[in-house]
Formats: structure tokens, C-alpha cells, sequence
């Protein structure tokens, strides 16, 4: 059963709120069935159903929304959690053959296997991930991704996400009462490099829509953009100094090559700089476009400054 709720008798030996023990999931409870079920949107753009149901003494509400033109399925929920040492997770059975699993971590990606053959595999049976965890096999593969939540565990073909927790050391209090958060499911052709990344920030940072003025919209030029589906732009933002913009990116995927920063003005001088800024080596520019050679997950922060 896809998106089943399960619950778990959470006592750890020592440190409460930090530590989750193997044996965790001795003891499971699922949730019980729906209370209420209503479509409340129904439109060309989305399509939304309404579900209230329990688990033990908390109620959640999900809104499980499909967007026209996207293959990512939305769960919104909010929960109202009154549990004691409990340990919620969602579930995700899919029909994938795949002997290791990818986890997002900062500016990378990580693999993990999916079995526990040897001491090793059964002490990592919690894994931590920022915004997407991905099962694949050759040609096609599933991604489970979220905006605030990075407990993980993929164990052969079932992929699951901890949710909540309820210690109660050193906050008695810990993870009490109303809760909002959101993950999604997304099936895709080909391996994680194809989509995942792309859809992970399109639900951490969806577009903002704002009226210009008079109502009149009007297209603008992007800031900054990328022609490599491999690079990320992580940040923009003014120099410390006040001299042009400083954009940080990184490759992605693994991939070695280079990169061309297209910025939406004319660009005099683009350097590589350190962290804090101070100029390093300088970059070939032509008329609005920086390039830049980029090593597997590298992290560049570039200074482009305007013609």
C-alpha cells in the first residue's frame, strides 16, 4: 500500500531525541481507514482529493494534488501530533530492482545499499537526505521528495520517509501539537539525474507570482541562468564589497565540463573567488556569458561584474 502511515514504539537507550535503535520497528501500528474523502479541486490546471483519517490518538489531513503537466503526485498534510515516544514514517512500496539507493546531501549525492547482508548495511538502517532520496534501476526509477523532513530508510523495493518523532528528553513537550509539511512522489524515465533534481527545488522553492504594476504582466529576463541540466545555481546575491553579483553553483550529477552562465546583462569581467570573496582566477566572458570548467560536484562561487 503506497503512502501508508506506520507508527512505531520509538525507547532509545540513551539520548532521547537524538538517538532512533534498530529495533525501532518491533512494534508498528498503520493507520486507520479514511474518515472523509472529497475531491476539492477539480480543474485544467490540478487535481486535488481531501483525506482526513487517524493514527493511534492524531489526526491528519492530506491534500494528494496532481498538477497538469507534472509527473510528480503531492502529499500537503498537516497533523495534529499527541503521541509519546512514537515514531511516525510513510511508506512507499514500488516495483524496482535495485541493490543501492541515492540520497541528496549538501551539493552531492550519495549511494547506500538497499540490503543488510553485513553489520555495516544494518547500522546505517537510518540514512539522511535534504531534499530527495531515488530508487532506480536501468531505465527507469522512482523519487520520494520533501521540504522539511530527512529521516530515511529504502530497504529492498519499499522506500520510507520518518515524519515525527515524540521524545520526551530533554523537552517533554518535543514535536506536540500541529505540524505542516510536504513530500512527493515522482515516477521517472531514466535515472535521478533526469528530473529529480529539477523537481526537488521546484517544491522547496516554488515560483512566486506577483502583479506588475497596472496589472500588466510583462516578461523579464533571468538573472542568471544555466545551460547544463548538470549545474545548480544555489545563490545569487550583491558582493560584500558592493563591486557586481556574486553567484555560487555546483555541479550536480557527477559530471565533468564546462558550464556557460548566461546573466541577463552585459558582463565586463567574471573571477572564481573563495568564500570570502577575495578574486582568484578570471574567466572567459563573451557578451553576456561566463564559462566556467567544472569538476564532478564541484562548488564554484563566481564574481560577474556589469559592462
Amino acid at each position: 500500500m503506497a503512502n501508508q502511515f506506520q507508527a512505531f514504539e520509538d525507547r532509545p537507550l540513551n539520548w532521547d531525541a537524538w538517538d532512533i535503535d534498530v529495533y525501532y520497528d518491533d512494534r508498528m501500528w498503520t493507520a486507520e481507514p479514511a474518515e472523509s474523502v472529497r475531491v476539492v479541486e477539480f480543474g485544467r490546471l490540478r487535481a486535488t482529493v481531501e483525506i482526513e483519517r487517524r493514527i493511534l490518538n492524531s489526526r491528519y489531513t492530506q491534500r494528494i494534488s496532481l498538477s497538469a503537466g507534472s509527473a510528480r503526485l503531492d502529499f500537503d498534510t498537516r497533523i495534529d501530533w499527541r503521541e509519546r515516544h512514537t515514531l511516525l514514517k510513510v511508506a512507499f512500496p514500488v516495483e524496482i530492482l535495485a541493490p543501492t539507493a541515492t540520497y541528496e546531501i549538501q551539493y552531492g549525492a550519495v549511494e547506500r545499499p538497499t540490503h543488510r547482508n553485513t553489520s555495516w548495511d544494518w547500522a546505517r538502517f537510518e540514512t539522511v537526505a535534504q531534499k530527495w532520496a531515488d530508487l532506480s534501476e536501468g531505465g527507469y526509477g522512482v523519487s520520494l521528495l520533501n521540504d522539511c523532513k530527512y529521516g530515511h530508510d529504502i530497504r529492498d523495493n519499499v522506500i520510507r520517509l520518518t515524519l515525527l518523532r515524540s521524545p520526551t528528553l530533554p523537552d517533554r513537550e518535543a514535536d506536540q501539537g500541529e505540524h505542516r509539511f510536504a513530500y512527493s512522489l515522482l515516477p521517472h524515465a531514466g535515472g535521478w539525474q533526469e528530473a529529480t533534481q529539477r523537481e526537488a527545488y521546484a517544491l522547496n522553492d516554488p515560483i512566486i507570482a506577483v502583479s506588475g504594476a497596472g496589472g500588466k504582466a510583462r516578461a523579464l529576463p533571468p538573472l542568471a541562468r544555466c545551460d547544463s541540466l548538470n549545474v545548480i545555481i544555489e545563490t545569487v546575491k550583491r558582493a560584500e564589497d558592493g563591486n557586481g553579483l556574486i553567484v555560487r553553483l555546483y555541479e550536480g550529477q557527477r559530471k565533468r565540463g564546462v558550464a556557460r552562465l548566461a546573466m541577463g546583462f552585459p558582463v565586463r569581467e567574471a573571477r572564481l573567488t573563495n568564500l570570502l570573496e577575495e578574486d582568484g582566477e578570471a574567466l572567459r566572458v563573451e557578451g553576456n556569458v561566463v564559462e566556467l570548467a567544472l569538476r564532478p560536484y564541484q562548488i564554484a562561487t563566481v564574481r560577474v561584474v556589469a559592462g
